[in-house]
């Protein structure tokens, strides 16, 4: 999948662009259908399957206090996204000056830049531009005018109820990972960028992989069992969410790590995706660090063996 950052970075040529449009956030069951009609679209037409989204948020420039924590990281949209078969994706920086567009000044500047747009593919309540001046109604109107067709597709219903981000966050913070994972028609998995730590689980003979979860919702602290892949090659995880309420000198920050059982190597600076499994117990402070290890051993004797 080719990543574009400007709609005039594409340039079709003869061609049709199917597009569409979303912050897909988790790039759950809902998102999926709307991506899959647009590459549809674009396989019926011999036109362009372009997803458009964007590289943060939108609250995070229009309603800085109201930002959501994220299903995903960006890597993991957009390979979430290029799974589904897109053949571009437009990747608009969000900033101050993209956000005072309305909403007819943005798709007639996005047909514009793109040349012909065949379809537009939105959720039936997206809405869009300045202070949400856009809707589906709008991109009908503005499809009559220029030749484009517009699918405002519902929502995706599951268990009665409408599959949405907010639906998976809530599913995420209380533990239900099977209800995400259904959700999001794949396993729930957190991923960040390996940072640096402080060098004590190495200490304590468990070196551990330090995730940044800047901005991403979790599930309940406590230690569970997952899966990763490093370069191709699959490893079981342990992965800790929590303060390490044992080590009485660290500070009260959150962390995130992931012990990869079999590996030996450098991971810093990578990107590390782990697949949630299941929780093996709550997160506790031990008497003392050699009965902390005890208990880490036995989390690793019991992940070995269920898998």
């Amino acid at each position: 999948m080719k990543i574009i950052h400007a709609a005039n970075q594409l340039k079709p040529g003869s061609k049709r662009v199917c597009l569409a449009i979303g912050f897909f956030d988790g790039v759950h069951l809902g998102h999926q259908q709307i991506i899959r009609q647009t590459i549809t679209d674009a396989r019926q037409h011999d036109a362009i399957a372009l997803v458009l989204t964007f590289d943060r948020h939108p609250n995070s420039v229009v309603a800085p206090g109201q930002v959501p924590p994220l299903i995903y990281s960006l890597p993991q949209k957009l390979r979430a996204i290029e799974s589904l078969g897109a053949d571009t994706l437009l990747l608009i920086p969000f900033d101050e000056k993209f956000s005072r567009q309305t909403g007819e000044e943005f798709i007639r500047r996005l047909a514009g830049d793109l040349g012909k747009i065949q379809s537009l593919c939105v959720g039936a309540d997206f809405v869009f531009g300045y202070r949400r001046s856009g809707n589906v109604a709008l991109l009908k109107k503005l499809g009559a005018k220029t030749g484009f067709t517009v699918h405002g597709l519902a929502a995706v219903s599951l268990d009665g109820r409408n599959v949405s981000s907010t639906r998976i966050r809530e599913a995420i913070r209380a533990g239900e990972l099977d209800a995400a994972n259904q959700m999001l028609g794949r396993p729930y998995a957190v991923s960040g960028r390996v940072v640096a730590g402080d060098g004590v689980g190495r200490q304590l003979g468990f070196p551990t992989a330090n995730l940044n979860v800047t901005g991403l919702v979790l599930p309940p602290n406590g230690v569970y069992a997952g899966l990763t892949k490093v370069k191709g090659k699959s490893y079981r995880v342990a992965l800790n969410i929590g303060f390490r309420p044992t080590l009485a000198s660290d500070a009260r920050v959150l962390r995130v790590e992931a012990h990869l059982l079999d590996f030996d190597g450098n991971l810093y600076g990578a990107d590390l995706t782990v697949e949630m499994g299941n929780k093996l117990r709550e997160e506790k402070q031990f008497a003392s660090t050699t009965a902390l290890q005890r208990q880490i051993r036995n989390d690793l004797t019991y992940l070995f063996d269920s898998c």
